[in-house]
């Protein structure tokens, strides 16, 4: 049986996941100890903390008031040992292994992870790109950061922001072709197509009510985001693309939205350590400065 403790975090976690499925796979953990957990809670609280569905779980008036409250109590039992372990040691050194999607890599994690480097110079940043899960064994990967659902039970994962998929363009192409008001008016269009480097398969765009469209030809395609960004600025073709590496160019006028009414729900921004058990410290001050980064919007785009 979990503690108290263990059970806030269990229901802290529920509370951020779309259903305590999900909520046990970012917890490593399976969906039958979620549930007890909730339960001991609300007989403890003797309130629902959840209302139920087959397939969702909602938090009620009363689950969200217990949740802050929790948050705050943990935040307070974690930072008594972060405070300790400052007067023991000022700096923290050694090898951390990271992987991250080639965008977010290149555009923000420099930016990231320049004040503890600075601050900590005998700290060793292992940096690997991948849009897919990496090998955490073979790489050597403490930390990753990943768009989508990470799915492997061993990991820790977190949800820290939203991703938004846009339909973008250069405002050069939009007066030359007119604004598709349509997915079949924006088929017409020249389109570019980002190109899975695992098996040399284009990725289809994806609209609301879960419609997906394949191009079966494209203007532009190729397996780099930030080089597809290059050719959609030049005018050469519509793309779609996270809002992370459009943003700039949206704020500038360079790029410009289009069909935002059947764009998607927005996708994860996750972020998960490999290790379940005690996390070294230099571990743990990169994944939580890198979870705080993540997830203010002043830092890296939410949409």
């Amino acid at each position: 049986m979990l503690n108290r403790m263990e059970m806030l975090r269990v229901f802290l976690v529920a509370v951020e996941a779309p259903s305590f499925r999900e909520a046990a796979q970012r917890l490593g953990t399976s969906p039958q100890k979620v549930t007890r957990a909730v339960k001991e809670l609300e007989r403890m609280f003797a309130e629902p903390l959840f209302h139920r569905s087959t397939r969702q779980a909602h938090v009620t008036a009363f689950g969200t008031q217990i949740a802050q409250q929790a948050k705050e109590t943990l935040d307070r039992f974690d930072n008594l040992f972060v405070e300790h372990s400052k007067t023991q040691q000022t700096t923290v050194a050694g090898r951390v292994g990271i992987t991250a999607p080639h965008a977010i890599g290149k555009l923000y994690l420099a930016r990231f992870l320049k004040p503890l480097m600075q601050e900590n110079p005998g700290l060793q940043i292992d940096l690997s790109l991948d849009d897919e899960l990496t090998d955490a064994v073979a790489s050597r990967i403490d930390i990753g950061i990943r768009v989508g659902v990470v799915k492997d039970r061993r990991y820790i994962a977190r949800a820290v922001g939203d991703v938004p998929l846009k339909v973008v363009a250069a405002p050069t192409l939009i007066a030359e072709t007119d604004i598709p008001t349509s997915l079949e008016a924006l088929k017409a269009m020249p389109l570019s197509m980002l190109i899975d480097r695992k098996n040399g398969r284009p990725w289809p765009w994806f609209f609301a009510g879960g419609q997906t469209y394949l191009a079966p030809s494209s203007a532009f395609s190729c397996d780099d985001p930030e080089t597809e960004l290059e050719f959609v600025l030049a005018g050469l073709a519509y793309a779609q693309m996270p809002h992370y590496l459009a943003e700039p160019w949206l704020s500038e006028g360079r790029l410009v939205e289009v069909l935002d009414e059947i764009a998607p729900p927005p996708i994860d921004l996750m972020i998960y350590r490999t290790q379940s058990g005690p996390v070294p410290p230099r571990v743990r001050l990169v994944y939580d400065h890198l979870m705080k980064c993540l997830s203010d919007p002043g830092q890296f785009p939410q949409g």
